[in-house]
């Protein structure tokens, strides 16, 4: 009796294991009908920064149907997962008393934590901008993180692998290509930690060091076959991208915690990466 009211509780729990299975919701699953449904881009990040997302989004964003929003209608429809959400988000690290990052994210809608529908679901979130004393650099690569969400997303409806990457999924486009680019570095990207000899060692003719100013016009004159350095930090986690200039693509992204050796910005490790194999 005892053996049998055993096997009976076993199986019981592999019906109930088996259930469960069923009911688990891959990423992949979960964003396969972006393309089908509206995205909602959020306006309220102040105006300057509004006018050149609503900009860009009617420049890029073709893969599924948008319309504009404010904040107040972004509160009321978030619980819903008809739509998908494009806008900035502040991000708070372990350990920050606030926020220090700003993010351009894509969410999809859905209930509040213990209802009983789908949670929102973050996609994808690019750095975009510190959130005290921006330099006003984002504007000039915001095309870039725009049509980076987009390309991603599209790409996480497809691939598991994708849509359980997140960031490092660009990187793909410098394993690819990146090393037959030239590649512009502002010196204000560059962390301080790097030495002399770290350049020497790492950098070359296709390598260049410049300005902040000339890496921009670098970019805004979206010359050919160029790749361009933006860096966003905060007190705790800097961010390292390299964004290509003629095709608005998100070419590496890398981050690393900020610590009295390794300060914010582009390190050695990242110019070793950079160089490797060109």
């Amino acid at each position: 009796m005892k053996r049998l009211t055993t096997l009976i509780t076993l199986l019981l729990l592999s019906t109930g294991l088996f259930a469960q299975q069923g009911n688990v919701t891959t990423r992949k699953y979960r964003f396969s009908d972006f393309t089908d449904k509206i995205t909602k881009v959020v306006m309220g990040s102040g105006e300057v920064l509004d006018a050149a997302i609503r900009q860009e989004v009617v420049d890029v964003w073709t893969a599924s149907p948008f319309e504009f929003c404010t904040a107040d209608e972004y509160s009321k429809l978030r619980k819903s997962d008809d739509y998908y959400f494009l806008l900035v988000t502040d991000g708070q690290a372990k350990g920050e008393e606030e926020p220090m990052v700003r993010f351009l994210t894509l969410e999809k809608g859905g209930a509040d934590e213990g209802e009983n529908i789908a949670l929102r679901t973050e996609v994808i979130s690019l750095p975009l901008c510190p959130v005290e004393g921006s330099s006003g650099r984002e504007l000039v690569f915001l095309p870039a993180l725009v049509r980076g969400i987009q390309d991603f997303t599209l790409k996480a409806m497809e691939s598991e692998k994708v849509a359980y990457s997140g960031m490092n999924w660009f990187n793909e486009n410098f394993d690819k290509k990146g090393r037959i680019k030239r590649i512009y570095l502002a010196q204000e990207d560059l962390s301080e930690s790097l030495t002399d000899k770290d350049k020497e060692k790492y950098l070359d003719e296709d390598i260049l060091l410049c300005e902040e100013d000339d890496a921009d016009k670098v970019y805004t004159d979206k010359t050919f076959n160029t790749l361009v350095s933006y860096t966003v930090s905060s007190g705790t986690w800097s961010y390292k991208m390299l964004l290509e200039a003629d095709t608005d693509t998100l070419y590496y992204i890398r981050k690393h915690k900020v610590t009295g050796k390794n300060g914010p910005g582009f390190l050695a490790e990242d110019l070793r990466r950079i160089s490797k194999g060109r």
